[in-house]
C-alpha cells in the first residue's frame, strides 16, 4: 500500500478529540483506528506490537545489522482536532493541480483560492488532496501515520538499507494538548525521536511555543433590569473589560515569527456569572512569564473595580523544547542532511504551536519535528499535497540510513 493509499483510509476514521470528556483516549473513534493500525503493524512483521488502554500504540522494526546503532523513533498522533468535525471526511484528489481555484463544495459555494492561500501556487503540477468543503481532511497527523508506516514498509522491503532498532509510536489527544500525558519514555526505549506532525514541505522545528492555559471565573450581581442603577454588576460587560486590559495587537492574527500572544479562546454565561478562557503562547521563557503575570495584574485591577468579582487559574501546558534539543543538536542536523540530500530545501523555524514532540522533550526523549506536508489544518480549505507526503516517506527512510552509517 503506498502513502496516498494509506492516508486515504485512515482519513476516513472518525478520530476527533473532545476536551468535554474526563478520560483517555478523550473519544472512542481513535480505539478504532488505533486497532485497525495494530492489526496493519502485526501483518507487516513488526515486533514489539503492543496497544495500552490508554491508546498508546507502539511496535518495533528491528536492525538489520550487527553494528552498535541509536535506536531511533518516529511518531505521529491519531486524533484529529475539535476545532471542525473530522466525522464522514470525503477526501479527493486534484490531480495535476493547474494553479486555479478549486471548488470543494459547489452546493455550498466553498472554494479553495490561492487568492486566499496564495501557497497553493507552489504545487502548480502536483496532485493534491482536499476536502469536500463540510469537514476538515486529517493530515495532521494521519499523514504522518501513513508516511511513517510507508517508510517502514519500504525499509523492510529493501534490505540492503541498513538501518538500527527503529521504534514507531501513535499517540492519543495530542489536538487537546495530552498527546504524552501517559508516553510511556522508558518502554519506547529510544536515544530520540522524531514527530512527523509539521506542516508544508521542508519543515524541520526543534523550538516551540511555551504554553498555558488560563480560566477566569466573573462573579456578577443579577439584578431586575428595571431597578437595577447603583445594584447590577454584568459579569459579561466585566468580562469585556478584562478582555479590553489585554494588549489588542497581541493577538494571533497580529503576530508571526517569535512573536507571542494571548488567545482569546472562549468566553460563556450570562449577568450573573461568566467565565473567560485564554491560551497564553511565547517562545521566549522570560516573555512567556511576563504574559501570564500581566493577565493576573488584569485580574487584580478587575478585583479593585469589583472586589472578588474575578479568580484566575493558569495551568502551564507545555514549554519550549529547544531547550533539551539544542545539547544534542546533532539529531537536527541529520535530519537537515536527510533533506538536503533528498534535494529537499529545509526550512528550519519555530512552531507557532507546540507537538507531543515538546512534551516528550522534556520527558527525556529530544523530540524535533518534520514535515508531515499539510497546509491550512483543523479547517475545511485544508489540503495536501500527494508528492510531499511522498518526499516525507523518502526523509524517515534517510535518516534511519544515515543513523546507521554514523
Amino acid at each position: 500500500m503506498n502513502v496516498t493509499d494509506r492516508f486515504l483510509k485512515y482519513v476516513r476514521f472518525d478520530t476527533e478529540s473532545s476536551t468535554k470528556t474526563d478520560v483517555t483516549p478523550s473519544t472512542p473513534g481513535q480505539f478504532v483506528l488505533a486497532r485497525e493500525l495494530e492489526k496493519e503493524l502485526r501483518e507487516m512483521g513488526l515486533e514489539e506490537v503492543s496497544l495500552d488502554d490508554k491508546c498508546y500504540l507502539m511496535a518495533t522494526l528491528p536492525a538489520n545489522t550487527d553494528k552498535k546503532i541509536p535506536t531511533i523513533g518516529f511518531v505521529a498522533h491519531m486524533d484529529t482536532s475539535p476545532d471542525m468535525t473530522g466525522k464522514n471526511v470525503n477526501p479527493r484528489i486534484v490531480s495535476n493541480y493547474n494553479g486555479k481555484d478549486i471548488v470543494l463544495n459547489q452546493e455550498q459555494n466553498i472554494v479553495l483560492s490561492p487568492k486566499d492561500f496564495p501557497e497553493m501556487t507552489d504545487y502548480v503540477g502536483q496532485d493534491l488532496i482536499v476536502t469536500d468543503g463540510t469537514t476538515l481532511l486529517g493530515a495532521d497527523d494521519k499523514a504522518g501515520i501513513a508516511e511513517i508506516l510507508t517508510a517502514i514498509q519500504y525499509l523492510i522491503d529493501h534490505p540492503e538499507i541498513k538501518h538500527g532498532k527503529i521504534r514507531i509510536g501513535f499517540t492519543p489527544d495530542e489536538e487537546i494538548g495530552a498527546g504524552a500525558d501517559y508516553f510511556d519514555v522508558a518502554k519506547f526505549g529510544c536515544e530520540w525521536a522524531y514527530t512527523m506532525d509539521g506542516g508544508p514541505i521542508g519543515e524541520l522545528e526543534y523550538e516551540n511555543f511555551n504554553a498555558a492555559g488560563v480560566e477566569i471565573k466573573i462573579q456578577g450581581r443579577s439584578v431586575h433590569p428595571g431597578y437595577a442603577k447603583d445594584k447590577m454588576i454584568n459579569a459579561l460587560l466585566v468580562a469585556h473589560k478584562l478582555i479590553s486590559l489585554l494588549p489588542a495587537d497581541e493577538r494571533p492574527e497580529h503576530t508571526t515569527g517569535y512573536e507571542g500572544f494571548f488567545h482569546l479562546t472562549n468566553v460563556c454565561g450570562g449577568v450573573d456569572a461568566a467565565t473567560v478562557s485564554f491560551i497564553i503562547r511565547d517562545h521566549d521563557k522570560k516573555l512567556y512569564e511576563q504574559r501570564k503575570q500581566l493577565i493576573q495584574d488584569a485580574v487584580a485591577y478587575i478585583n479593585k473595580l469589583y472586589p472578588n468579582s474575578a479568580t484566575i487559574s493558569i495551568k502551564d501546558q507545555y514549554f519550549n523544547m529547544r531547550e533539551k534539543v539544542e545539547p544534542v543538536k546533532h539529531i537536527v542536523d541529520t535530519a537537515f542532511e536527510a533533506m538536503v540530500m533528498l534535494g529537499i530545501t529545509p526550512i528550519v523555524k519555530p512552531i507557532r504551536g507546540g507537538t507531543d514532540g515538546a512534551r516528550l522533550s522534556f520527558m527525556g526523549l529530544p523530540c524535533p519535528n518534520i514535515f508531515a506536508g499539510g497546509h491550512n489544518f483543523h479547517g475545511r480549505y485544508e489540503f495536501v499535497p500527494v508528492q510531499s507526503m511522498e518526499k516525507a516517506v523518502q526523509v524517515i527512510v534517510k535518516i534511519a540510513e544515515l543513523v546507521a552509517k554514523r
